[in-house]
């Protein structure tokens, strides 16, 4: 059966020989970053990305409050700030912890969205803006968004796009990006939400989105993402906005490949150390034992000790049921 034609609302750009680039080289970069995740879990660096993702999109609209500050009160310690500031922050770890549960198609799941976000803040949070707002720019206002009676429509008509055409998510999550910033529905917030659900719909499309820092890269490029707001606007269509995005997703992915492998050489040290020391203190102990004791599969143990085997720094004495294992206290082995 074919499958039906979209035929609504079409947000104006173009795909660009960058643009499909740039969308080849994220592809590339998904399967090293699948990779990596079936190899290892990494929860440290997940909830360190976390942090890294609401303090990028806080400090892009202003908020002062560092990583540091943020990582506390994740952890539910009592920082100084200002009261407004900690409501943002506050605000965006609510928003933020139910990131893998919002539906990126459903208009209501973004306005609890920005209720979460904008809770304490504002009195309409939750609901679309009823006065005219217009957005600076360098040199005064660079955009005056749709009036708010207009609001509602231009909202269902960009979801309905975004359920409906067949375009690829990743180009998506960038035009609904540039388009939702473009009408500005809430009175304030929009930036932080903006950026939240662009995260939203990438995740639908691969989970790992969900925890790589992509507003942490944002933020260190913002006066980029400034400059390609407004000469989108200026374009009368998004592809500016397209490009520039896709080059942030394609960096954070790099990092966050650089990072798991640091994450993961660490892990592997901790592990060659503490197996060492065990065979120091037993040195019969056998695999099955080594896997219970350090909770590791049988392929990770196996792995370490060829490893170790190679690096000269253990050997094997002997056979299965009464050998031993031989300690050296340096990579140099026994020397025969």
């Amino acid at each position: 059966m074919k499958n039906k034609v979209y035929n609504g609302y079409q947000p104006p750009y173009q795909i660009t020989t960058k643009i499909l680039k740039l969308v080849s080289d994220i592809s590339e970069k998904i399967a090293d970053i699948e990779y990596i995740e079936k190899l290892c879990d990494t929860p440290k660096l997940r909830k360190k990305n976390r942090v890294r993702s609401i303090t990028g999109s806080l400090q892009i609209e202003g908020n002062t409050f560092s990583e540091e500050k943020v990582t506390a009160m994740i952890n539910g310690k009592k920082v100084i700030g200002e009261y407004r500031e900690i409501l943002e922050v506050e605000g965006a770890i609510k928003a933020y912890a139910n990131l893998e549960k919002y539906n990126y198609k459903k208009e209501k799941d973004l306005l609890l969205a920005h209720k979460l976000m904008m809770s304490g803040i504002l009195t309409n949070c939750g609901n679309y803006r009823s006065g005219n707002v217009g957005i600076g720019g360098k040199d005064g206002v660079a955009h005056i968004a749709p009036p708010p009676n207009q609001v509602p429509k231009l909202m269902s008509e960009l979801f309905d796009w975004l359920k409906n055409s067949d375009e690829h998510l990743i180009i998506k999550s960038c035009v609904f990006h540039y388009e939702f910033e473009f009408i500005h529905p809430f009175s304030d917030g929009n930036g932080r939400i903006g950026r939240l659900w662009q995260s939203v719909i990438l995740k639908s499309y691969k989970d790992f989105f969900a925890h790589i820092p992509i507003e942490s890269i944002v933020r260190a490029n913002q006066q980029r993402y400034y400059d390609v707001l407004e000469a989108s606007g200026s374009a009368g269509e998004s592809t500016p906005f397209i490009e520039y995005m896709l080059e942030m997703i394609l960096n954070t992915m790099e990092e966050y490949i650089e990072q798991s492998q640091k994450s993961d050489q660490k892990s592997d040290q901790k592990s060659d150390q503490k197996i060492l020391e065990i065979m120091r203190e037993n040195p019969k102990i056998t695999i099955y034992e080594l896997m219970e004791k350090l909770k590791m599969s049988e392929s990770g143990i196996k792995k370490v000790i060829k490893k170790l085997k190679d690096e000269k720094r253990v050997q094997r004495v002997g056979g299965l049921k009464d050998g031993r294992w031989e300690v050296f206290e340096n990579s140099k082995g026994s020397g025969k």
